[in-house]
């Protein structure tokens, strides 16, 4: 299979994961994901401000974890607590705090959820995004759903040391972002072609926001 991209040791296919992650079987040694949650978001009423905003693809329909699971490797899983009861029970639960403050009127989830088979304990990881406001990647925002680069950088150094990360659901990149500023070896899965782009534009910046991340540190517990 050819890839989308292939640089320094990061690399992306575009196509649907199901199909591409059993082919490449045995070249990663961990998962991180971001699927969709099974929750009919609608994406082109709340960030109708978006270019050519549409519903995330999967996103209609409840999602099935079972595939993911069976590959049997480190894994975390964001958004796991819209799909709880098709998961194994966990006993290290993660938690994305994005407000990090009381009494604020966000209008939204003011923290995240990611089941893990790998983290012996909960953990919370407090980093604010949420609109304008922001601890980091200010004025910057191309897919619905994205996460912050800060915050895939706290989950990649949650998993075992070594190894190629796989994000199978990799949206606009910021887990292969965060992989190459770590200078871990990644492989992204984007079924989108217009994301698989933003993620090879991200990823020749050769130099991206440490100085705001040294000032906002990504392992809190």
């Amino acid at each position: 299979m050819t890839p989308y991209y292939e640089h320094a040791g990061i690399t992306i296919y575009h196509g649907d994961c199901r199909e591409i992650a059993p082919t490449i079987a045995g070249e990663f040694a961990s998962v991180v994901a971001d699927p969709p949650y099974g929750i009919a978001l609608d994406t082109s009423s709340r960030w109708w401000w978006l270019p050519d905003q549409k519903p995330v693809e999967g996103d209609a329909v409840p999602f099935d974890p079972q595939w993911l699971l069976a590959i049997g490797v480190p894994t975390v899983l964001w958004g796991a607590n819209h799909f709880s009861s098709r998961l194994p029970d966990s006993k290290g639960w993660l938690c994305w705090d994005k407000a990090t403050r009381n009494g604020l009127d966000l209008r939204q989830a003011e923290v995240e959820f990611a089941w893990s088979n790998c983290v012996s304990r909960p953990r919370a990881f407090r980093h604010m995004w949420s609109g304008a406001y922001r601890d980091s990647e200010r004025g910057t925002r191309w897919h619905p759903t994205q996460k912050p680069v800060a915050l895939m950088s706290w989950c990649i150094g949650l998993m075992p040391p070594s190894g190629v990360v796989l994000d199978p659901y990799m949206g606009c990149g910021p887990t292969l972002r965060a992989a190459k500023d770590l200078g871990i070896e990644a492989i992204g899965i984007e079924i989108e072609e217009r994301y698989c782009e933003i993620a090879a534009q991200r990823l020749s910046q050769e130099v991206m926001q440490f100085e705001e991340q040294r000032t906002n540190p990504p392992a809190v517990e």
